[in-house]
């Protein structure tokens, strides 16, 4: 990895939705980094960049070769995979803020470079709370995610008025209600600090009060005798993450003295992830220190399957799986469901049966395209020990 003391670090950005937009306007104004190209599909004019037209490139090979590291958020962990990969034989470096592509292929792409999850993403500001925590003699029990609301199943015409007034994509604002970012989210936090789930989907404490709903996960834990990555449901809790964990006995005075009450669990929350701004922090890490902060582990346990909606017809086609209206996702076991449609690769499939709600949708129901993250989650299944999905299931 490249040294960058001493002159100004080129950042590549990958993508130009609001995470990257956020990114480039911070870039732009520090005195110690530079953009060097933002790479995106769309053609022409940008109106809301917040930054130079010339930034904006289709030429990957162009972004790399005058990038010292790339930034990855696009959402789409099918090209997100191809984009990582390509970085990889030019030796540059990538931080992503892009956990969809992480649970997906984050474990065969870690293989391949250098890469690591941002801070400032759930998932990242978990990460750095548990160095925190660690390092003060915690041990965890529970890292847990705060939902303010879920609904599985929304409307369009509901998702359409969120997204609206939020500025979000339409998939985006879906992602979010229907549960499947934080399934996402808290997949990669299970398999990049080789914690447990305890059951498909979570079991997302639902509660008015935070501190209650941190012990609740935290006694489930104990009762399995496995340190967890959960969530709860509460309105009146801070949007960040917290972490449930237990301290040695003879210093619950001291504790108790710095308000964290008797114990013997213990909680312990960050309530903001600012996201893009952030980011930059990673990079420093990363190319000063050489600092993962987070990845899907070499072998991940942990995935994220597809979960109809309502009944799918033989014959439809699912053009997207994060952020659809047909299905949503849920962290499961790999071991539990070996044949599961991880749903970052539910795109442009063909159902070949009726699919009825709420059924985990199989490799046997599907046609899929042909593609590099296919290729990978193949491979992945080989490491965990499973057989790949039959080879019927690539639609030519």
């Amino acid at each position: 990895m490249k040294n960058n003391f001493g002159k100004l670090i080129r950042v590549g950005i990958v993508g130009t939705g609001g995470i990257s937009r956020g990114l480039a306007k911070l870039i732009a104004r520090r005195k110690d980094m530079v953009i060097s190209k933002i790479l995106t599909r769309r053609k022409g004019t940008i109106e809301d960049l917040g930054v130079s037209q010339e930034y904006l490139t289709n030429d990957m090979d162009r972004v790399l070769e005058l990038s010292d590291v790339l930034v990855v958020s696009t959402g789409d962990a099918i090209y997100s995979t191809k984009v990582i990969e390509h970085a990889f034989t030019y030796g540059v470096p990538v931080v992503t803020m892009d956990a969809d592509t992480q649970v997906l292929t984050g474990s065969w792409l870690s293989k391949r470079g250098v890469i690591t999850e941002a801070n400032g993403d759930q998932p990242g500001v978990l990460a750095a709370l548990n160095k925190e925590v660690i390092q003060m003699g915690f041990k965890p029990l529970v890292y847990g995610n705060i939902k303010g609301f879920l609904n599985q199943n929304p409307s369009l015409e509901d998702m359409l008025f969120w997204a609206q007034k939020q500025g979000y994509s339409l998939s985006s604002v879906t992602s979010f209600t229907d549960g499947t970012k934080l399934q996402i989210e808290q997949a990669l936090v299970a398999n990049g600090l080789g914690v447990d789930i305890l059951k498909r989907g979570m079991i997302g404490y639902e509660t008015h009060d935070f501190q209650e709903g941190a012990f609740a996960l935290a006694k489930e834990a104990a009762a399995a005798g496995k340190v967890i990555s959960d969530y709860i449901i509460s309105r009146e809790s801070p949007p960040g993450v917290f972490i449930t964990a237990t301290h040695q006995e003879d210093l619950a005075p001291e504790l108790k003295t710095y308000k964290l009450g008797d114990g013997p669990y213990y909680l312990l929350y960050k309530p903001t992830h600012l996201c893009f701004f952030e980011i930059p922090g990673t990079i420093l890490d990363l190319l000063h220190r050489d600092e993962i902060l987070l990845d899907n582990g070499s072998v991940p346990h942990a995935s994220v399957a597809t979960i109809a909606k309502r009944k799918l017809e033989a014959g439809s086609l699912i053009s997207k799986g994060i952020g659809s209206m047909d299905v949503r996702g849920e962290a499961i076991t790999i071991l539990d469901e070996p044949n599961h449609v991880p749903i970052g690769l539910m795109s442009e499939a063909y159902l070949k049966r009726t699919v009825e709600p709420g059924e985990l949708i199989t490799f046997d129901d599907i046609e899929i395209p042909h593609s590099l993250a296919f290729d990978a989650w193949k491979e992945t299944l080989v490491n965990v020990g499973q057989s790949p999905p039959v080879k019927e299931t690539i639609k030519k």
